[in-house]
């Protein structure tokens, strides 16, 4: 699948795949910032994507970041019409330290996933399952 990707500036670049088999594409800071302990901060990319229709690109978090520093990613749906700068929210889940992104630093990865398109139709009665309305908790 091709995907056309614009870069807006000179910091930005092309996502790249860790191994042949990796399924997310790392993301790459433009921009030095920190995100304080406990808090979030909107990092851009300065790339902007065409994803084909009926995919959407998944922001999603590094597991060495996660790991070895605690930084999670919020918000991670790119539509597939979106033509803007491509931010990544990240999280600092540690309660003593600030985390600092340096520019060029891979700071989350995009997954390319097929999404469907529905209609959602009113009805009084749905079909009936074994689970029914079971939440939270049901199966033990």
């Amino acid at each position: 699948m091709d995907i056309h990707i614009k870069l807006l500036s000179d910091l930005a670049k092309i996502p790249t795949q860790a191994t042949p088999f990796s399924a997310g594409y790392d993301l790459y800071a433009a921009e030095a910032i920190v995100v304080p302990r406990l808090g979030r901060k909107l990092i851009k990319t300065n790339i902007s994507m065409a994803i084909p229709m009926n995919h959407y690109g998944r922001i999603a978090p590094r597991s060495g970041l996660a790991y070895k520093n605690g930084i999670d990613v919020l918000a991670g749906v790119i539509d597939s019409d979106y033509r803007g700068d491509i931010g990544v929210i990240l999280y600092n889940t540690d309660n003593n330290l600030d985390f600092t992104v340096h520019v060029g630093d891979k700071i989350a990865q995009i997954i390319i996933e097929p999404c469907a398109h529905v209609n959602f139709v009113k009805s009084n009665d749905l079909t009936a399952t074994k689970r029914g309305e079971g939440g939270y908790g049901h199966s033990g």
